[in-house]
């Protein structure tokens, strides 16, 4: 394999069922391209890594689960000076290589994608539409990113000691130094959060969580409010259906 201009790096925990799915999918639009798909593990007990392997990805590392110390462990061992975060239940456009690369040729040093969710739920169609907007509370993890080494590195990457909202903190310091760019396609959703705990529970607890963030609440002071508002049903379903 040539040396990757573009490293996929997926963080994941009991993610057996879709990421054998997922991997394969990214190897069908990247077949002209040098792109290497690598996979950090949190310890899954229902055989992720395995499935990761089998399905082709070029590595696949156990880490301490934490997205952001899965993602930080992906960027280290990464070759390409390009990054993109993915979430295990999250299809880019089968044009992403090409509009990561037009962003970057723009100048762009970072950014994300537009959002749809795989349901046809009309308020969920409210969600996505926002995705469209440049303000920080219509951004998420779940809109992927894609980020040159060079300015990840000047970040010191992902906050690890942040187990929630650590999309939003690097986001924030990225704004503060360069532009961050909505690329005009749509990455595709798992709905499967609004289907579990229902669309206005999930609005509120989001809500709440991001006003407790902007104001410097501690992280288990987060945590423990949004499990309250989600009726502490978060651990009984996948850790993407958490977020």
């Amino acid at each position: 394999m040539p040396q990757p201009e573009l490293s996929i790096i997926i963080p994941t925990y009991q993610e057996a069922h879709g990421i054998g799915q997922l991997i394969r999918y990214l190897r069908m639009h990247t077949q002209s391209y040098p792109a290497e798909i690598l996979v950090v593990d949190g310890q899954s007990t229902d055989g992720t890594a395995e499935k990761a392997q089998q399905a082709g990805a070029d590595a696949v590392w156990q880490s301490q689960p934490g997205r952001a110390i899965q993602m930080n462990a992906g960027a280290r061992h990464a070759k390409a000076d390009i990054l993109y975060f993915l979430h295990a239940d999250t299809y880019p456009p089968p044009s992403f290589v090409y509009d990561i690369q037009q962003a970057i040729a723009k100048g762009y040093h970072a950014g994300c994608f537009r959002m749809r969710f795989d349901s046809p739920h009309w308020l969920l169609k409210i969600n996505q539409f926002f995705t469209r907007f440049p303000f920080l509370f219509c951004r998420g993890g779940d809109q992927s990113l894609f980020i040159t080494r060079s300015l990840f590195e000047q970040l010191y990457g992902f906050n690890e000691h942040m187990q929630i909202m650590e999309d939003f903190d690097i986001i924030s310091r990225i704004r503060q130094i360069t532009r961050f760019y909505i690329i005009p396609r749509e990455i595709t959703v798992s709905a499967r959060k609004y289907q579990y705990h229902g669309w206005l529970e999930v609005q509120l607890a989001n809500w709440k969580v991001m006003r407790m963030w902007r104001k410097g609440a501690s992280q288990a002071e987060m945590i423990a409010a949004y499990k309250r508002l989600l009726h502490h049903r978060t651990s009984k379903i996948p850790p993407a259906a958490q977020d």
